[in-house]
């Protein structure tokens, strides 16, 4: 399989890894992150390292900053680092989903999925833009609210941060840069709250691609527009606020649940999230079930969900690399699961392939099994099935 880069093989070793560090996001624990490189590099301020505030001023996308969502939009692929492990490729698939939010998601398998998106509404007296951030991981449930409070223009490119609606960014906070074609994307924790200030979780870096998927949503749903997607201008109901064991009130935006299910749908409600999954016009579901031979019982099984095949229609991996920098989703499924549901999926029509970790090595190699490539056309808010049963061809 030398036919395929070490881009492709490190992808998807690399999702295994990103998956143990997707429990350190979701439990918000903190960590001391002051040697880690930042690829995202300065963002142009006088100060590099401002004292963190628990103020939260919503900028006015009225004056400036309603600019971020046509430059969010579209297919992100580069490099990640979280914590200190690093990751050769990562990508994010960011569409609009109505006339003014867009959408992105890193659905990571059996143990969860991780998505953030971007939309206009009121907030604080002012039209702003604000962000959804969250998912599910092993049966916690968690959204978070971050609210657009800076901008700066100068020739490192445009730079945003979004800070937690009610702590504001000694929190949490992310941090945007565009530069032409590039994204910088700084993500920053504290346990909400409790080990504050916040310091720095996730930096990526990625280059726009496969912008056409981003352009084909925008036009369907009308996007841009300046008009509220959801309406926060009455701001939170505090009694529905995660506040955290000994706290008197919430220290952050954030609404939680947990059970032992993955139900996104069940832990919506109970976390009491103002916004939930059913509630997301545009975006669809996708069933895959999946038959376990005896070749491949016992072995992990990776989905993925691309633009261009990987696969040709005998089985083999092809040997085009733009193939696999197509990739938009990617997940991980627990050894001998079988059914696995995407969630908060774009409308238009992807590749699916499903390929065996036979020898165990975390790579795509030589001897991992897959099967001929499947296509799959997802309508909008539709609820899709894919059976998958030809898992027979060894590479």
């Amino acid at each position: 399989m030398d036919k395929n880069s070490k881009l492709n093989r490190n992808m998807i070793k690399k999702t295994t890894y990103f998956l143990s560090a997707l429990v350190v996001f979701f439990m918000l624990q903190n960590c001391n992150t002051d040697d880690i490189r930042n690829i995202a590099g300065p963002t142009g301020g006088t100060n590099p390292n401002p004292p963190l505030s628990t103020e939260v001023n919503p900028i006015d996308i009225n004056v400036d900053g309603f600019d971020f969502l046509d430059k969010m939009q579209g297919h992100w692929v580069g490099r990640n680092r979280v914590i200190a492990d690093d990751y050769d490729f990562f990508a994010f698939d960011y569409r609009a989903n109505s006339p003014s939010q867009i959408h992105g998601i890193f659905e990571g398998g059996s143990m969860g999925n991780l998505f953030t998106s971007f939309f206009v509404t009121d907030f604080k007296g002012k039209r702003t833009i604000m962000a959804r951030n969250g998912g599910v991981l092993s049966g916690i449930y968690r959204t978070s609210y971050f609210v657009m409070d800076k901008i700066e223009d100068n020739n490192n490119g445009k730079y945003f941060r979004f800070v937690d609606s009610r702590g504001g960014a000694n929190t949490m906070f992310m941090e945007l840069r565009f530069k032409q074609d590039s994204l910088y994307f700084n993500a920053y924790t504290s346990r909400l709250g409790v080990q504050a200030p916040a310091s720095r979780h996730m930096t990526f870096k990625g280059k726009k691609s496969n912008l056409d998927l981003a352009q084909t949503a925008a036009q369907e749903v009308g996007f841009p527009q300046n008009t509220p997607a959801w309406d926060f201008s009455e701001g939170f109901v505090e009694e529905n606020l995660y506040v955290n064991p000994g706290d008197a009130e919430a220290q952050s935006a954030t609404f939680l649940a947990q059970s032992a299910q993955n139900d996104v749908f069940d832990l919506a409600y109970e976390s009491g999230d103002p916004w939930r999954i059913d509630q997301h016009p545009y975006l669809a579901l996708l069933q895959i079930d999946i038959e376990i031979n005896p070749e491949i019982e016992g072995k992990s099984l990776t989905v993925f969900l691309s633009k261009a095949p990987l696969t040709d229609e005998y089985g083999y991996f092809v040997s085009d690399e733009s193939a696999f920098n197509s990739i938009l989703l990617f997940s991980e499924l627990t050894a001998g699961e079988s059914q696995f549901l995407i969630t908060y999926l774009h409308p238009g029509q992807y590749n699916v392939n499903i390929t065996a970790d036979i020898n165990e090595d975390g790579y795509i190699s030589e001897g991992d099994i897959t099967h001929a490539n499947q296509t799959i056309t997802i309508t909008p808010e539709g609820q899709h099935q894919l059976t998958i049963n030809n898992i027979t061809v060894e590479n």
